[in-house]
């Protein structure tokens, strides 16, 4: 099956696992803050699928400078989930622009909403800011200093409009379920769909992913397994700087695929490796500082080239070797990241990259994803004389203050 993999470039990305105070000072004094939130709750029971999105979520105000997002599920007390009671495939946030009033819009014919999303290549699709799935709790995407993702630009948002954030939680109640890799890889027959979200027939050759796990559907349990319905919550973490950021914004990629069974001849030379490879035009070049991939259940580990074919970032696989939350077995728990030095690994203007994607193929894998986020930053001159401005290209373009740059 051809394959379209792809390069997000992320305006936002996720927390990093070192534990920071609530407040420290960062970027040459800049107050680093931090808060944590609960999202709205939503129910799971044995089997059920919970895939909702919560618009106007607790997130930080005002012209600010991200550094990073972390998230897990827990139940009311608190307390962490394991994936192996409640599978977190995936959760995404992306910021919106909410009319300020919503009755006076209405009344001349404009959207109440208007979507925001990312700078990347794909134009229609994954448009989130952050998104991560069953490896959130032992990814680390702390974005490093002096770099920070630009949120809040007053002059962003259309006449009449305001920046709000809106979460992704899809999440996956495997208790007592018949096959608990086939219902996180959301299998069709397992949960007994012939017909997506929309009432739209589902393709006979589609045998697994998105479409036959949305909302409310039920993957299948074993005969006289009792568990009771209870209530979750993402629990996200936002660490941020308080700092003006001057600047301006710059106003066929594949979701999931599937993974076949290796055949006969190759299981026995041991040789059971799915192996995809996709090419992307990078439109603005500079210096990668961060890097880390998207995989599911039997993800091996991914990696971006250049256009010479040299390494630029391979972010493997951990998979967990317990019951706690955090180090579920069988489950990844953990995708490696890359932190470049500044100036160290460059890419330039209009570079095709590579990007490679591995999963076991000792058995069927559907729903499977392979996205790469980098940071790519870039210096720029500055006309006034004097230290140039440190600035970067993506996922927005935009620059520290001279003042600010000129003194780290």
């Amino acid at each position: 099956m051809k394959m379209s993999l792809f390069i997000m470039l992320l305006v936002t990305l996720a927390s990093a696992i070192a534990t920071l105070p609530s407040e420290a000072l960062n970027v040459r004094g800049h107050l680093l803050k931090s808060e944590t939130f609960l999202s709205p709750p939503f129910s799971l029971r044995p089997g059920s699928v919970s895939n909702k999105w919560h618009h106007g979520i607790a997130f930080p105000r005002g012209h600010l400078a991200l550094k990073s997002f972390n998230g897990e599920v827990v139940d009311e007390r608190g307390a962490a989930v394991p994936l192996h009671e409640a599978y977190l495939h995936h959760w995404l946030v992306k910021p919106y622009y909410a009319a300020k009033d919503g009755a006076a819009a209405a009344a001349q014919g404009l959207p109440g909403r208007i979507p925001a999303r990312n700078a990347g290549v794909c134009a229609h699709t994954l448009g989130q800011y952050y998104g991560l799935g069953s490896e959130t709790r032992r990814t680390g995407t702390w974005v490093p200093d002096p770099y920070g993702i630009e949120i809040g630009d007053p002059a962003a948002p259309p006449e009449g409009y305001e920046e709000r954030w809106v979460l992704n939680v899809h999440a996956i109640d495997t208790r007592g379920v018949v096959d608990k890799l086939g219902c996180t890889e959301c299998r069709c027959d397992l949960y007994n769909v012939t017909v997506d979200e929309y009432g739209d027939a589902i393709a006979k050759n589609y045998t697994g992913g998105l479409y036959c796990c949305y909302d409310q559907t039920q993957c299948k349990v074993e005969d006289g397994f009792n568990g009771g319905e209870r209530k979750l919550f993402l629990r996200y973490t936002v660490k941020w700087l308080e700092a003006l950021i001057e600047g301006k914004t710059e106003t066929a990629c594949k979701v999931e695929y599937q993974v076949e069974e290796c055949s006969s001849e190759n299981s026995a030379k041991n040789d059971c490796v799915d192996v995809k490879v996709a090419n992307q035009v990078l439109p603005r070049g500079g210096d990668i500082v961060f890097g880390v991939a998207h995989q599911h259940s039997g993800g091996i580990g991914a990696s971006l080239h250049g256009e010479d074919g040299r390494l630029l970032c391979q972010s493997m696989a951990t998979y967990g070797e317990g019951q706690e939350a955090g180090n579920e077995v069988g489950y990844i728990v953990g995708m490696s990241t890359c932190y470049p030095k500044p100036g160290t690994v460059k890419v330039r203007d209009g570079e095709v990259l590579t990007i490679v994607s591995n999963y076991s193929s000792q058995r069927q894998h559907t729903g499977v994803m392979g996205l790469f986020y980098i940071l790519v930053a870039e210096q720029q001159q500055q006309p006034a004389a004097g230290k140039p401005a440190l600035c970067f290209s993506f996922p927005v373009s935009w620059c520290l203050p001279v003042w600010l740059s000129s003194n780290l």
